[in-house]
């Protein structure tokens, strides 16, 4: 399994862990802008550089997209998370509190 971002622990995200549908791997935006923009280019210098340097670097912007995606959404579960369980606690010490009075 493949690490995203620091830490350890809890706080370990692995790539399956994402809900978007392939957000790291699926993104095909930038690498196209890369390409449509690398062809005039390269047709111009009669060079395939930069086809290479588009191409590529329009895919890490995509992989790095698909994973910030990824981390915010993960963020947003766990706050969600830390809210249920602050919700479930205030019941429970409702409900104790209440049992005591009684």
């Amino acid at each position: 399994m493949e690490r995203i971002g620091g830490g350890g622990g809890d706080g370990v995200k692995h790539l399956e862990d994402c809900t978007v549908a392939n957000a790291a791997l699926g993104t095909w935006l930038f690498s196209l802008a890369g390409a449509l923009l690398a062809i005039p280019v390269g047709i111009k210098k009669k060079s395939l550089a930069p086809l290479v340097f588009f191409g590529t670097t329009g895919t890490m912007l995509d992989i790095i997209m698909g994973i910030s995606q990824c981390e915010r959404e993960h963020a947003e579960r766990q706050m969600k998370l830390q809210e249920e369980q602050k919700h479930a606690a205030e019941a429970l010490a409702t409900s104790a509190a209440v049992e005591t009075e009684s």
